[in-house]
């Protein structure tokens, strides 16, 4: 009889050791699932205590232009050859301003390109022992002007965005990074200002200014507000 008792012992221990490993592995997986759900998740304040809001104006000859009654700037060349766009912003949340650095950024850009096809100039040209304007023989009288031409430019210089940035000659629109050199940036400020390039073979022309507004350009959670500006140079 105890020789039997011992066959039924030996055929069941494989079974418990079975039932011991699945309950340890039960206990495992039960600690480690409680340590996952006590993970704490980081929460990000938002950009803006509320809204965050841009607003943008134009200014030329230190005059500021108002927009007419379909929304279009008009602005009447006189010499001076570039206007500012001037914007002012919401502030920041203070956990994305730094060392009072505020963490934004305004691009711009725009539809209008500048292409040079030739570009001409003269120079004054003067007489070997001619004419002067004084007996120290310092101020000489030139004898006329030279012209000079140079074509073919666009294949020496790339075209000219009015927002103030040019494509580079092998740019490369398929880089991870190609659109941030697509437009002219300022940064860490609530009042981004940038200078568009104008002269008088613009007039009658209409640009449209595109602007990207960031506010965070950090972790945590960032807020983009797009504005669009149109100007007529008349």
């Amino acid at each position: 009889m105890k020789k039997d008792k011992n066959i039924i012992k030996s055929q069941m221990s494989p079974i418990g050791a079975s039932l011991i490993a699945l309950l340890w592995l039960f206990v495992a997986l039960m600690f480690f699932s409680g340590l996952v759900s006590c993970t704490k998740e980081t929460i990000y304040p938002s950009p803006c205590n509320g809204d965050c809001e841009t607003s943008y104006e134009i200014i030329y000859k230190n005059q500021l232009i108002s927009p007419n009654n379909s929304g279009f700037y008009e602005i009447e060349w006189d010499d001076l050859n570039y206007f500012q766009v001037s914007g002012y912003l919401t502030p920041l949340n203070d956990d994305y301003v730094l060392n009072g650095i505020p963490l934004v950024e305004a691009r711009f850009d725009s539809d209008y390109w500048i292409v040079m096809d030739s570009l001409t100039f003269q120079t004054p040209m003067y007489s070997y022992l001619g004419w002067f304007n004084s007996n120290t023989l310092n101020d000489p009288v030139s004898i006329g002007n030279f012209e000079i031409t140079l074509n073919d430019m666009f294949s020496l210089y790339p075209p000219l965005n009015v927002a103030g940035y040019q494509i580079p000659r092998y740019f490369d629109t398929d880089h991870p990074a190609a659109h941030t050199i697509l437009g002219t940036y300022s940064k860490y400020n609530y009042q981004p200002t940038q200078n568009i390039f104008l002269d008088n073979e613009m007039v009658g022309d209409t640009i449209n200014i595109f602007i990207e507004t960031q506010f965070n350009t950090d972790f945590g959670e960032t807020e983009i507000v797009e504005d669009q500006i149109k100007v007529v140079i008349i």
